[in-house]
């Protein structure tokens, strides 16, 4: 892992990720070919890059570890207009890591999304939503209405809602993601 680039930054997702699913984030560290060691030294140096007061910002560093985006696209979000950038991600060939980047260059989110053209997971009930199958979007639009709660870090977001179970059950869950991706569902008993 002499060059930072796409395999060692999956790295840096994959430990992120880890704090919610170790199985599932061992397992594909292992199909990455890399050691936890591998991975703590990609997680060193990113943190490196994010906190150097040399750095270019955080758009200028995606364009340098991922190299040229697969797509750039114009988006509005509200009254706003941003740039879109997505690139491949070996580890998830049906998603693409998203970077929406204001008119000045500032990033103002960054995540996993559905490629363009790919056929996202049919969810219909709560035992739908398994771990690593879906993202942000897809879950808000199955199980709409929801509400966007705070996250518990920087890369982590959380989805309130009501859904039913495969017995027609209705309950009221969280889901959790980290970089958009599924990481976990649990009821939610103290959500108002």
């Amino acid at each position: 892992m002499n060059a930072f680039g796409p395999a060692a930054f999956q790295l840096v997702l994959l430990r992120r990720m880890a704090d919610f699913r170790p199985d599932l984030a061992e397992d594909a560290r292992r199909s990455l070919g890399a050691t936890l060691a591998d991975q703590r030294e990609a997680n060193k140096r990113w943190q490196a890059m994010v906190r150097s007061p040399r750095s270019r910002g955080a758009l200028a560093r995606y364009r340098s570890v991922l190299g040229p985006a697969e797509s750039v696209g114009r988006r509005r979000i509200g009254d706003l207009e941003c740039e879109a950038l997505l690139w491949p991600v070996p580890l998830w060939p049906t998603l693409r890591f998203e970077v929406l980047a204001g008119p000045d260059g500032a990033v103002w989110n960054e995540w996993l999304v559905r490629a363009p053209g790919e056929p996202g997971p049919v969810l219909e009930t709560l035992d739908d939503l398994a771990p690593w199958s879906c993202v942000v979007d897809e879950v808000a639009r199955a199980f709409a209405p929801v509400r966007p709660m705070e996250g518990t870090a920087p890369t982590r977001w959380r989805l309130e809602f009501h859904g039913k179970d495969a017995a027609g059950a209705e309950r009221r869950c969280v889901a959790e993601f980290t970089y958009g991706l599924l990481q976990r569902l649990s009821e939610d008993a103290g959500a108002g």
